[in-house]
């Protein structure tokens, strides 16, 4: 059977200005708590120039999930309501990147929520596409959160981190991640962690490092089992599920990429979590199954 890695999922909350990718706002519920998946848009990804081969032989890997040389790659945010709190997850990549994507901010309003309202920001990595919308015009996009940054991403990219160890394709980060986060440096509305912070009593980091040095997903807790943002733990779910080991040019670290997935694919197979991944197909949501070769997505409804 055909993956159905670039299908589009709609929800009530979508509209159609595009025929691909713009997918809208999908709310659900779990043990009380309210996560609105936002889609930022999404990014034409060409297979052969951004996966890096794994144990199997990758053409074989792309004809079993009918995997084409272009997929239409979704890029997800996350908000998460807590009592008085708005929590988001990434914010798209603003004007940064494709006009296809930097939607997440209009997706907020039309699910009836405000810039205003949120209160933190967490950020999984610091690639343009998750943090590009934190800011518009040198001005902050959210005039009342913090942003939360894991202190080994902070410490690459704005630090003593060495661009000639990274791809081409992201180096740019290094002068995105300045320019964006500028406004809430200044404004002391910027904050650095460490694996295992907690915010709320109900949401953890955990180390998810090897995309980039200091790669980071979100655990959320509920009384009905947990939810876990895992931000580009995979790009193409199909293909790095049934093989982990396969890599994407994006990544900095790619022997610790592999050893990571293995081990959280691994892990939330086991607990039946709910992964949201910032590249799954809108609205992100799924289960990590485990399949006749690796793991399978499988969405949630």
């Amino acid at each position: 059977m055909c993956s159905d890695d670039h299908a589009v999922f709609l929800s009530s909350g979508s509209r159609s200005r595009r025929a691909i990718g713009q997918t809208g706002f999908h709310r659900f519920q779990l043990g009380g708590t309210t996560i609105t998946a936002l889609c930022d848009g999404h990014f034409a990804l060409s297979v052969q120039e951004v996966l890096r081969d794994g144990e199997m032989p990758m053409q074989p890997l792309l004809e079993r999930a009918c995997v084409g040389a272009v997929v239409s790659s979704h890029v997800n945010a996350f908000l998460i309501e807590l009592g008085a709190h708005r929590m988001l997850i990434d914010a798209g990549a603003g004007d940064l990147q494709d006009a296809t994507l930097g939607d997440m901010s209009a997706q907020l309003v039309a699910a009836g929520l405000r810039p205003e309202q949120v209160d933190t920001v967490l950020v999984t990595h610091l690639h343009p596409d998750h943090i590009g919308g934190l800011t518009r015009n040198g001005v902050a996009v959210f005039p009342h959160a913090v942003i939360h940054v894991p202190r080994e991403e902070d410490a690459f990219w704005l630090g003593a981190g060495n661009p000639e160890t990274v791809d081409a394709s992201v180096r740019a980060t290094f002068e995105h991640a300045r320019q964006i986060l500028a406004p809430y440096r200044a404004e002391g509305r910027y904050r650095l962690f460490d694996s295992g912070a907690v915010w709320n009593g109900c949401v953890t980091a955990e180390s998810l490092s090897g995309h980039t040095r200091g790669h980071t997903g979100y655990r959320l807790h509920t009384k009905e089992g947990d939810v876990v943002f895992c931000g580009d733990l995979f790009h193409v779910a199909s293909v790095q599920l049934a093989d982990p080991d396969v890599t994407v040019c994006y990544d900095s670290e790619p022997a610790k990429a592999r050893t990571t997935r293995a081990a959280f694919l691994a892990d939330a197979c086991r607990r039946s979590d709910i992964v949201a991944a910032a590249h799954a197909p809108f609205p992100g949501l799924g289960r990590i199954v485990a399949a006749d070769n690796g793991y399978a997505w499988h969405p949630v409804a």
